[in-house]
């Protein structure tokens, strides 16, 4: 399948076709829900969100790879070295390291702006010295570079139907939905990496602080000041999928299944955070498989349909067609 996206996408060069096959495995390793929802993409725009993903992911595992006996200045040091090999990459289009060559020549087909990458560099920079955020304006600081530039970076892969900058704050909105709901399923995880992602005064409103949580990932105990914490930081990132949401209908119509189909997998981790009793401080929550095949089932209906619109809007017209063509139906998965 890999040689299909990137014979597809115009990409010949054998080292350029490696690099992107990097991360591509990086995307099928880590990020289940996102490479699901990826499939559901025009096969030749699949390569650049790997390229998006994989260079993202590389960048996180420096930070974050409990595997790894790095301490936290080598860390920073080769979180230094990515910087620089990225802006190396930006300005030449090519680069030593596989996840940048491929990331500048994603850059470069889809004009994107190279902020966004610096941007995403400075939130993985923070996570090197910063282990809990005061408030919420704190960690919407920080989420813009961690989450909101990644819709934005996306953006003119999946294309729109409405003038781009109509469609940014929805993309950046989702982007920082999605992070969100990683940061409530992965509460106990954060926290044995020494972060809290909930807002210190999110928590204090509720009589919780980052004491108690560590108090119960230690001892398995679970604190009700805790579950209503959680509680309202669910409720927190379901506004911010009702402000991503409309964004969908601006995206172009072979692209908003597979976006759609994220919503619905990332929105799914929501509720079965939900579901399992906001326990995240002490197990991942996880969404049944069931779950996660009717929103691929859906997506593929989805795609199906929007792609004999777009043939019915490309077909030549005849002249004089014996019997009207009646009109195609409206998207009807459920």
């Amino acid at each position: 399948m890999t040689r299909r996206e990137l014979d597809a996408a115009g990409i010949h060069d054998p080292r350029l076709r490696a690099a992107y096959a990097r991360c591509r495995a990086l995307n099928s390793r880590h990020g289940r829900t996102y490479f699901l929802a990826t499939r559901l993409l025009p096969v030749e725009r699949r390569p650049a969100v790997h390229a998006l993903y994989g260079f993202a992911r590389h960048a996180d595992d420096i930070v974050d790879d409990l595997g790894s006996d790095a301490t936290p200045a080598e860390r920073a040091a080769l979180l230094t070295g990515l910087g620089h090999h990225l802006a190396d990459g930006l300005r030449t289009g090519r680069s030593p390291e596989p996840v940048v060559h491929a990331l500048a020549d994603t850059a470069a087909r889809y004009a994107i702006d190279h902020r966004h990458f610096d941007d995403f560099l400075g939130s993985m920079r923070a996570d090197l010295a910063v282990t809990d955020y005061p408030t919420m304006a704190d960690l919407e600081r920080y989420m813009h570079g961690s989450a909101a530039v990644i819709g934005l970076q996306m953006l003119p892969v999946l294309g729109t139907v409405v003038p781009r900058a109509e469609a940014a704050p929805h993309a950046a909105a989702l982007g920082v939905a999605f992070q969100l709901t990683n940061f409530l399923r992965d509460v106990g995880e954060d926290l044995d990496r020494g972060r809290v992602y909930l807002p210190a005064d999110l928590l204090a409103a509720h009589g919780a602080d980052r004491e108690l949580l560590l108090w119960s990932r230690r001892t398995g105990r679970r604190d009700p000041r805790i579950t209503e914490a959680l509680r309202a930081a669910a409720e927190v990132t379901r506004g911010v999928y009702r402000r991503a949401a409309p964004g969908l209908a601006m995206l172009d119509p072979l692209a908003r299944p597979c976006i759609r189909t994220a919503f619905v997998l990332y929105g799914g981790i929501l509720r079965a955070v939900a579901e399992d009793g906001y326990a995240s401080v002490h197990r991942r929550a996880v969404v049944p498989l069931r779950r996660r095949a009717a929103a691929a089932g859906d997506g593929l209906c989805r795609i199906a349909a929007a792609r004999l619109r777009e043939a019915a809007r490309t077909r030549p017209v005849p002249a004089a067609p014996a019997h009207p063509v009646p009109p195609l139906p409206e998207e009807r998965c459920a």
